[in-house]
Formats: structure tokens, C-alpha cells, sequence
């Protein structure tokens, strides 16, 4: 009984010997049940997913038309247009229609009105050629002035006509009138350029051209009025600006002539344009086919 205390002794010893060996080495952690599992990083990449379809190509742009008028941006892009709404119509000489390429699908008279040419086409307006094309000096000396006469240019643009005629004719004096801002604002810069005395600018509406009553002896429009969205409305206030007696020249691109290389709807028949002339009370006095493309047809105002 003896060596009992003595083995409790050694017993002691041994298990705190034990835990001091194994206090730093803990056990491994266990190992998954499942072996074919593994973390987020180690999982296998599914490459099953479909690949992404590829983008269909753009279908191509159409071809334009080989005409000259194709140069001219053909598109409402006028602010002044954009803000002011005309009043309803108390007529009924319009209606809806199909809408050509080139058309608004407005047609007046049974002709469908085409879209203005936008004031980035300035540089087809003033292009050299022109003269060749369309022989404006020649058109210019049909206009027969007198010295004292007041003309307003409509659809003026880009001023071709205006300071022309004003140059020509120092005495008259020329009124360029356009409803778009940018075509008004061109045509003051090339007055101030040219020192041209005799002409003066108006900013007009889509429906009138707002010159007061009976001051202007003629109106000219070159290649405009087929543009005018409501002809009807313009050219009731170009007969109310006229004087008594008072012209209105007229050039269109001959529609009868299939040769003139210019989109449809920018050309006019003869027939055409006396038609919607009369409707305003115009008399149709002559007309002069001696220019390259358009006819030079004059009214006049009782």
C-alpha cells in the first residue's frame, strides 16, 4: 500500500506532460465527406453556356437618286416652321394623300407638296454652275423693272436672286424674304459684304409672308412656291401685298421635260401652276421658255 501515493505521483506527472506537448499542435481539420467536393475558388469552370449570338449587320443605306436636286437637303428643318402653328384652314383645297419619297403627303390642287429645301443647301444655291445650268442672268433681264419698283424675292434663300437684281437695278428696291433664320441671316451677312444699298430682308411665316397691303409692284419666286406648305395661305398674302397691276413671275423646273435632271416633285407644269393661280385670282399674262430648265411664267393682279 506503500507505493500507492507514489504511482498517483507519477500518473499526475505524465498527464501534465502530455498536455504540454500537444497544447500547439492541434489536430488537422476533417477531411469532407464528399471528395469530389471543393471551395468556390477550386470549382471547375462550366464552359456548357451558350456562345453570344453575333450583332445582324446594318441593311444598307438606299441608293440615292442621280439627280442634281439630290444635293439639297430636302428636310423641314426650319426653326421658324418648328415653333409657329398657322391657324386651321377655312378652305378645304387640301388633302392627305400618299407620301412620296420626297413628298409630305400634303397635296393641294392634286399636287403633292414637296419638303423645303433646309438652309444647308446654301452651297448649292450659290454653286458656279449654276449659270450654265440655269441661265439666272438671262431670267433676270425677262423681269423688265422699272426704276421705281418694289420686288420681293419669296423663298429668297440664300440671296442669289435678290442681290443680283438689286445690283442690277440700283434704283428698285429688293425685299429677300425667307422663313428660315439661317437663310435671312446668310443674305444680311452678303449684303454687308457686297455694300448692296437696295435690298432689305424679312423673316416670313410658313402661311404669309406678312409684307404690308399693296406695297410691292412684284413678287418673284425661283424654284420655291412647289415648297410652300400652305400655297394656298402664301399666295392669297403675296396677291394682298401686290399693288394693283402688280406681277408675279414665277420659275419652276419645266415638269413636261423629262430631260431636266430634278427630282419630280420639284418640277411643275405649265398647266399646274396656272390652275393654282387662278384660285387666288391671278390672270395669267405669258410665259417664256427661253431658260435652260424652267419656265418663266408671269400673273398678274387685276
Amino acid at each position: 500500500m506503500k507505493f500507492l501515493p507514489l504511482t498517483s505521483a507519477i500518473a499526475l506527472v505524465a498527464v501534465i506532460i502530455f498536455l504540454v506537448l500537444n497544447r500547439d499542435n492541434p489536430e488537422p481539420p476533417e477531411t469532407p465527406s464528399d471528395p469530389n467536393s471543393a471551395t468556390e475558388a477550386e470549382a471547375p469552370i462550366d464552359d456548357s453556356s451558350p456562345e453570344p449570338e453575333p450583332e445582324p449587320e446594318p441593311e444598307p443605306e438606299p441608293e440615292p437618286d442621280s439627280t442634281i436636286a439630290d444635293n439639297d437637303p430636302q428636310k423641314p428643318t426650319d426653326a421658324t416652321e418648328q415653333e409657329y402653328v398657322p391657324a386651321p384652314p377655312t378652305h378645304n383645297y387640301y388633302s392627305k394623300g400618299e407620301k412620296t419619297r420626297d413628298g409630305t403627303g400634303k397635296y393641294y390642287q392634286d399636287r403633292e407638296i414637296s419638303y423645303v429645301m433646309g438652309h444647308p443647301a446654301i452651297n448649292w444655291l450659290e454653286r458656279p454652275e449654276r449659270e450654265d445650268e440655269e441661265a439666272p442672268a438671262k431670267a433676270m433681264d425677262l423681269l423688265d423693272l422699272k426704276e421705281t419698283d418694289v420686288l420681293a424675292d419669296i423663298g429668297a434663300g440664300s440671296g442669289y436672286y435678290s442681290l443680283r437684281i438689286a445690283m442690277q437695278n440700283p434704283k428698285s428696291a429688293v425685299i429677300g424674304v425667307d422663313i428660315q433664320k439661317e437663310m435671312i441671316a446668310f443674305l444680311e451677312q452678303r449684303i454687308t459684304q457686297l455694300d448692296v444699298e437696295n435690298v432689305t430682308t424679312h423673316l416670313g411665316k410658313i402661311d404669309t409672308i406678312g409684307l404690308p397691303p399693296e406695297s410691292i409692284d412684284a413678287a418673284l419666286m425661283v424654284d420655291a412656291y412647289h415648297e410652300f406648305s400652305h400655297p394656298y395661305e402664301m399666295m392669297t398674302s403675296i396677291v394682298k401685298a401686290l399693288r394693283p397691276g402688280g406681277r408675279v413671275f414665277l420659275l419652276e423646273y419645266r415638269a413636261e421635260d423629262p430631260t431636266v435632271p430634278i427630282k419630280p416633285l420639284h418640277k411643275m407644269t405649265q398647266g399646274q401652276a396656272k390652275k393654282e393661280m387662278a384660285l387666288v385670282g391671278l390672270k395669267w399674262e405669258k410665259t417664256r421658255d427661253e431658260l435652260p430648265w424652267q419656265h418663266f411664267m408671269v400673273f398678274r393682279k387685276p
